[in-house]
């Protein structure tokens, strides 16, 4: 490892300006709207089936093609915005995600939603490393796990208010409302980045566009940081480029155990946003009362994902995250052997909703001191990807776990096992940098 800091060695951030928070609250701002995507197609998804005759293998066809196209994204896209620069690579995805959800909402069979949630997924993917990348690189070393963190907590923040809008939309307007309101927030944040959101650091020191020298020392001068006379000499032996470098010998055991980290967190985190309401009618609550258990869920991620934050700037970030997932798996095992005793259930969700957000958070924040600048959303993007992946297989194995009659308290047990693994991944990482 030749690095120790989410921004180049040329580049050091001594303090935070008003710049760089507004730089990351539009990270923040574009997180959202994975976290909106994902609850406007479980809350549609009823009134959709309604509409069309669906069974539940096509239902669940539609639910998870936004996750296959997060994945493609993450892995196809990522290796671009480092070669092209990863604010061009936000916008563009930004109007691959507003195509998506406007065309879903005139799609006219299942089939052609689920493309079109592919389509629509495929653009947050490939925005979702570079916004990642973004953050930790304009937040100073003493806030970087911080500002990450808050990014991370974007989605819950979406979701909350995805479901919220989307609930009171499906009910005046029907579904196709919802996909219209979807892309106007996604379009209208493609004028928000082009005037407000800077390019990568890292991708102008290392990359060297044209007037890469004059474009960086403009982004220094607003940040109060003192001007550059030159760019750094390139090394003399350049770097590898796109996947082939993450599994060099100096990168190879991170790159697979930050893969690692993301597949458990997101085969868990999936089961439990996806499976809580309906296990919890199974095991005999009311569907209000299921309900109640999910937004827990995303209202526990909103307040774990501010205090990750809070607390990353005081412990080193490795073992804050290990923890996380602790108290998370901890958290299902309570959960799954408390059953119908709603005075203590509900609590327990808003907790494990903190720790899977946390965890999440901290994901988000080690990676960018996982890999070297040039290849950082590649990186960022391999562990996305890999992760969604996770997310993809998780509803489905636990479907087939149902239907082979497993009850809803075991699978929690078992589903607390990846989140073990996970930690064990995260503390053995070789890290230069833990903050």
């Amino acid at each position: 490892m030749a690095h120790a800091n989410a921004t180049s060695a040329a580049v050091t951030l001594n303090r935070m300006s008003r710049f760089q928070w507004l730089a990351i609250a539009i990270c923040v701002l574009l997180n959202m709207l994975d976290g909106f995507d994902v609850m406007v197609m479980a809350f549609a998804a009823p009134h959709v089936s309604a509409d069309w005759g669906l069974s539940g293998k096509e239902l669940g066809l539609m639910l998870s093609a936004g996750l296959v196209g997060m994945a493609l994204g993450s892995l196809v896209l990522a290796p671009l915005a480092d070669k092209h620069g990863r604010r061009a690579m936000i916008l563009w995805c930004l109007v691959i995600l507003t195509v998506g959800m406007l065309a879903s909402a005139f799609a006219q069979n299942a089939w052609q939603l689920a493309a079109l949630r592919v389509l629509t997924g495929i653009g947050i993917g490939g925005m979702l490393a570079g916004v990642g990348v973004i953050t930790a690189e304009y937040a100073s070393p003493k806030w970087r796990s911080t500002a990450v963190a808050l990014q991370a907590t974007g989605y819950p923040i979406g979701a909350t208010i995805g479901g919220l809008i989307a609930a009171a939309m499906l009910e005046h307007w029907g579904w196709h409302s919802v996909f219209v309101f979807g892309a106007a927030a996604s379009l209208l944040c493609i004028p928000v980045v082009l005037v407000l959101l800077p390019e990568s650091l890292d991708f102008l020191v290392s990359r060297r566009p044209a007037g890469a020298l004059e474009r960086l020392n403009a982004l220094l001068a607003r940040m109060q940081q003192p001007a550059l006379a030159a760019l750094p000499a390139p090394p003399a032996t350049p770097p590898k480029a796109g996947y082939a470098a993450l599994f060099t010998p100096g990168l190879r055991r991170n790159s697979v155990l930050i893969a690692l980290g993301f597949f458990m967190h997101m085969f868990a985190f999936y089961f439990v946003l996806s499976w809580t309401p309906k296990l919890l009618v199974q095991a005999g609550m009311s569907a209000e009362q299921g309900i109640t258990g999910g937004v827990l869920l995303n209202l526990g991620g909103i307040v774990g994902g501010a205090l990750f934050g809070w607390l990353a700037s005081r412990f080193l970030i490795t073992r804050l995250t290990a923890g996380s997932f602790v108290i998370a798996a901890v958290g299902m095992v309570v959960f799954a052997a408390l059953g119908t005793q709603l005075n203590l259930a509900f609590p327990v969700a808003f907790v494990i909703g903190a720790a899977l957000f946390g965890s999440m958070a901290g994901l988000y924040a080690v990676a960018p001191i996982v890999f070297d600048a040039s290849v950082r959303t590649t990186g960022l993007g391999w562990a996305i990807g890999i992760g969604r992946i996770g997310a993809i297989l998780s509803p489905m194995t636990v479907g087939v776990l149902v239907d082979a009659g497993w009850q809803p308290a075991n699978l929690y047990y078992v589903l607390a096992l990846p989140l073990l693994v996970a930690v064990v991944a995260v503390l053995s990482m070789r890290l230069l940098a833990q903050r």
